[in-house]
């Protein structure tokens, strides 16, 4: 391939796609282009120690000296305006083109747009990018009062970073609870106990008619009752859309991401999709899904490399997730849609438990707050295909070891069957 493989997207996932192409041996050249002017970072602390800490530095995926030694060649500051499939090359913004052989698209999500007047008052934002972490964090520094308007995961742990930093924060969720359909009951009323501990206001079922501006700069969100919350800085985290207009553009399958098989090819062969932006049939459940986790975007990358070089096997990583809130590490394993029982293993009065999502007989995924080995565990369930009997789960993490270990001696003999 003399022109190798081209990588969009120099996020989690089309860091790791560089990276896996070299580990797996393929000597062509890989250029990796990224619309930002920085080194490729690490996104899950910009919502938590980046914004409280003003001298906190972003973190590297990889050191520079990483891309130089492994002949990537790492283009920031690129946006690509266009996608010529049957030439396969790219129409780069401003002037040029790049050539390719193997296109892989890791291209994200951005945030998702809300509809509202005074949106557009300075002091309004939304945390996708380092740029985006740089300006709360600036803002925050002459903020006092400071409104979230979604109460997901990233409304939740920007809320309890600014509020540990001495912030008065308000939170402001549409439906009835917060994390939507992301975790149980159980676990979004345990988040909202324990954030409304530490001083944040949560308000659910509600919504916000206008945000109201005093000489340009945001002052206050208006919420549908009519009650004014007062706010220098509002931030607005009501989910992400992904970005396929690229993909779309040159004629690629598109259905909630850019549709991909088993190996991450998409409907014309030489485009791959990874990550926030690609949507596939899932191994697990059945159903289509888009993941929205480093761990989905560096697995599907890895794949991809291999897909790349040859290699036919079929994606089937279990997903797993995880959120700093506060004083609370939430680590999900498993997809839980569908369920119908659950068990719970530790004690939410001490923060410190675990709840295991059934649907009849089979397990489906682990939700735990400050209970890692749990995480740990289910993930090493999960991944060998064993479904422990709920009552098994109830006798605690000694008898779920035991017969996770009796589960796989006995494997040979169930293959052999």
């Amino acid at each position: 391939m003399k022109n190798g493989v081209v990588i969009v997207g120099a996020g989690h996932a089309g860091v790791q796609a560089a990276a896996s192409l070299r580990e797996e041996g393929y000597d062509g050249p890989v250029v990796l282009v990224g619309d930002e002017n920085e080194l490729p970072y690490h996104k899950p602390p910009l919502s938590k120690t980046f914004i409280k800490d003003a001298e906190a530095k972003p973190q590297p995926l990889r050191g520079e000296a990483f891309y130089s030694g492994n002949a990537i060649d790492y283009r920031p500051g690129v946006r690509i305006d266009r996608i010529d499939a049957g030439a396969r090359r790219l129409d780069v913004a401003g002037s040029g083109t790049i050539s390719f052989d193997r296109l892989v698209l890791a291209t994200g999500s951005r945030p998702r747009l809300l509809k509202l007047d005074g949106t557009e008052l300075a002091g309004v934002v939304s945390l996708r990018s380092l740029a985006d972490a740089r300006l709360i964090r600036e803002l925050s520094a002459e903020s006092e009062d400071v409104v979230i308007l979604g109460g997901g995961f990233i409304g939740l742990e920007i809320a309890a970073t600014l509020r540990a930093a001495g912030r008065k924060v308000t939170v402001v969720e549409a439906v009835d609870r917060l994390l939507g359909r992301a975790v149980a009951p159980v676990i979004a009323a345990h988040v909202r106990q324990r954030l409304e501990a530490m001083g944040v206001r949560i308000m659910t079922g509600t919504t916000v008619s206008r945000l109201e501006g005093d000489g340009g700069r945001v002052s206050a969100a208006i919420t549908s009752s009519g009650e004014r919350l007062r706010a220098q800085m509002v931030i607005i985290g009501i989910g992400v859309v992904p970005n396929v207009e690229l993909a779309e553009a040159a004629g690629v399958t598109i259905g909630n991401g850019i549709r991909v098989d088993q190996h991450m090819q998409s409907s014309i062969a030489e485009i791959l999709a990874v990550g926030d932006a690609a949507s596939y049939r899932h191994w697990f459940t059945g159903g289509d899904v888009r993941l929205e986790s480093v761990q989905n975007a560096t697995d599907q990358a890895r794949l991809a490399a291999r897909t790349i070089l040859g290699h036919a096997e079929p994606f089937s990583a279990v997903p797993w997730f995880w959120s700093d809130i506060g004083d609370m590490k939430l680590q999900m394993v498993g997809l839980t849609q569908g369920g119908d029982s659950h068990v719970v293993l530790g004690e939410p009065a001490e923060n410190k438990f675990s709840i295991y999502h059934y649907a009849g007989n089979r397990l489906l995924g682990i939700e735990s707050v400050n209970r890692p080995a749990d995480h740990m565990l289910g993930r090493r369930m999960l991944g060998a295909g064993f479904s422990p009997a709920p009552q098994t789960v109830a006798a605690g993490p000694d008898a779920l070891k035991a017969a996770l270990a009796a589960f796989q001696e006995d494997e040979p003999a169930r293959a052999a069957g």
